[in-house]
């Protein structure tokens, strides 16, 4: 339990690192004083995220299965047989991995803050996500749910012996890839966490250094959504695969 604990943290803060990372670079970089693209845009972070993802599941794969999600956890305990009484420790884990991420990547880039933003008013969705809609909480939880349930139909996809599973360890880029879709097709909404622990680490991490609209003791308290959201999404997508596709397969 120790090593695969490890593996969890280790996995996901270096997911983090890439994720929070990409974001800090064209939120703080990304325009030069007349508007025009410096260091990259939306496309920089979609496809920064899913390769964070791979590197995140390299790490960790063999050790622990990779899950690095709070919400492919407790999916895998539904559908999979995943010991119960591991999925709040891979959760806190998971969480603790985000957490000091996001810490590391704040630190790095301080001065780039400091200029950016002092008063830390306005910089808290470089480490976590908010709603584009404040007044409509519901159309994030659907944006979480659809995206979250995409996900997993198609990491239990992917990961099946018993359906067309990549070859020579591809599986890795292969769920990346899976992520970089879901940014760019689902990524405006809210931000497109996914992951309960992508969001929830570096919000409290937010909290810890003083940023105010934090989502979670600041502003409008929108914490839940990219908790309840990929979830939810979470077991529908599986429970999509198992029903719909799984049952087919051959033993």
């Amino acid at each position: 339990m120790i090593g695969e604990l490890l593996a969890e943290l280790i996995g996901t803060f270096v997911l983090m690192m890439f994720g929070t990372g990409v974001v800090a670079m064209v939120t703080l970089f990304g325009t030069g004083p007349t508007g025009e693209v410096v260091k990259g845009g939306y496309t920089n972070i979609t496809l920064a995220w899913g390769l964070a993802v791979t590197m995140g599941i390299y790490i960790a794969g063999k050790i622990s299965g990779a899950h690095l999600n709070p919400a492919v956890t407790v999916a895998l305990a539904v559908y999979r047989d995943f010991p119960w009484r591991k999925v709040i420790p891979y959760t806190v884990a998971q969480v603790a991995g985000a957490f000091l991420a996001a810490a590391l990547v704040y630190w790095n880039y301080l001065p780039a803050f400091q200029a950016y933003d002092p008063g830390l008013v306005k910089s808290a969705g470089v480490f976590t996500t908010f709603p584009a809609f404040p007044g409509v909480p519901f159309a994030g939880l659907l944006d979480q749910t659809i995206g979250t349930a995409l996900l997993l139909m198609m990491i239990l996809a992917i990961t099946d012996e018993r359906n067309q599973p990549p070859g020579a360890n591809l599986g890795a880029l292969m769920v990346g890839l899976v992520v970089v879709v879901i940014g760019m097709s689902f990524g405006g909404m809210h931000g497109y966490a996914i992951n309960p622990a992508r969001d929830f680490g570096p919000r409290l991490f937010t909290v810890v250094a003083g940023f105010k609209n934090n989502g979670l003791t600041d502003g409008d308290k929108v914490f839940w959504i990219p908790i309840v959201g990929p979830i939810l999404g979470g077991i529908l997508g599986a429970a999509a695969y198992d029903f719909g596709i799984r049952r087919f397969l051959p033993k």
